[in-house]
C-alpha cells in the first residue's frame, strides 16, 4: 500500500512539474495578456504580460525574440511611453524558453489607449449611462507577424481582464465573475493571429464599491459613537441620581 501510495504521489509530482514546464496539463499557457485595473473617470493601471514573441506576431514589434537574448528593458519602455501614459515598472521573466516581458502602466483615460500603437488594434468606450456605466472593448486585427518556431503548442491563450470598480450588473464572458469583480475573457492565440473578432461588454453600477464602503464605514462609526455618547450619558445620570439619594 505504501509503495502504492508512494508511485501516485510521484506521478502528481510529475504531472505537476511538465505542466508548469509547458505541459499543457494542470496550467494554462498564457502568452499574452492585457489587466486593466479601471476607475469610474477613466483613469487606469494596465498591466502586459507577453513573450516578445507574442509581441512580435500580434503588434508587430522587432524585440529580438531569441532565448539567450536580455530583454532590452529602455526599448520597452520607449514602445509603450506615450503622452497621458505612464511606464512604472518594466520586468522579465522566461518560460518554455521564450522571454517574456511584464509592464506596468498608469493611464489618464483609458478610452483614448487606441490612439497608442501597443493598442491600437482595440476601440475603447467607457460612458455613462443614467445609473450605470458601460463599459466596450472590441479587439480587432493583430499584427500577424510570421515569427517563426518559437516552440509554440498552440495550446497557447490570450486573455483580457477587467477589474472594475463598482457592482457589475450584465457581462458576456459567459463566465462567473471572479473574486474582486474580475472579469476575463480568452482567446486562443490561434484565433488572435488570424484576428477573429473579440468583444469585450460590461455593464456596471455607477456608484463605486469604495465610495459605498466608506459610506456604510462612516455610518457605522456614527452609530457607534451615538451609542458610545448614550452609555456615557445614562451613567453619569445615573451617577448624579444616586449622589441626590
Amino acid at each position: 500500500m505504501r509503495t502504492r501510495a508512494l508511485c501516485g504521489l510521484c506521478v502528481l509530482c510529475v504531472l505537476f512539474v511538465s505542466s508548469a514546464c509547458g505541459g499543457g496539463g494542470l496550467f494554462r499557457q498564457y502568452e499574452y495578456e492585457e489587466e486593466a485595473y479601471l476607475s469610474l473617470d477613466g483613469s487606469a493601471t494596465v498591466y502586459v504580460n507577453s513573450s516578445l514573441a507574442a509581441l512580435n506576431a500580434l503588434r508587430g514589434t522587432t524585440f529580438d525574440a531569441s532565448p539567450n537574448a536580455r530583454l532590452d528593458t529602455a526599448a520597452i519602455r520607449a514602445y509603450y511611453a506615450a503622452p497621458g501614459v505612464r511606464v512604472t515598472r518594466v520586468s522579465q521573466s522566461r518560460r518554455n524558453n521564450r522571454r517574456f516581458a511584464h509592464v506596468r502602466l498608469d493611464v489618464d483615460d483609458i478610452r483614448r489607449l487606441g490612439e497608442l500603437a501597443p493598442f491600437a488594434w482595440s476601440t475603447y468606450q467607457l460612458n455613462r449611462d443614467g445609473s450605470s456605466y458601460l463599459y466596450r472593448q472590441a479587439v480587432g486585427a493583430s499584427a500577424g507577424k510570421e515569427v517563426g518556431n518559437v516552440g509554440w503548442t498552440l495550446r497557447e491563450i490570450v486573455a483580457f481582464r477587467l477589474h472594475l470598480p463598482s457592482k457589475i450588473t450584465y457581462h458576456n464572458t459567459r463566465r462567473d465573475v471572479g473574486r474582486g469583480n474580475i472579469l476575463v475573457w480568452e482567446q486562443s492565440l490561434a484565433d488572435r493571429l488570424r484576428s477573429v473578432p473579440l468583444v469585450l461588454d460590461a455593464r456596471m453600477e455607477a456608484q463605486s464599491i469604495l465610495y459605498r464602503t466608506l459610506w456604510l464605514f462612516g455610518l457605522t462609526f456614527l452609530a457607534v459613537a451615538v451609542a458610545f455618547g448614550l452609555v456615557i450619558w445614562w451613567v453619569m445620570r445615573r451617577g448624579t441620581g444616586e449622589k441626590r439619594a
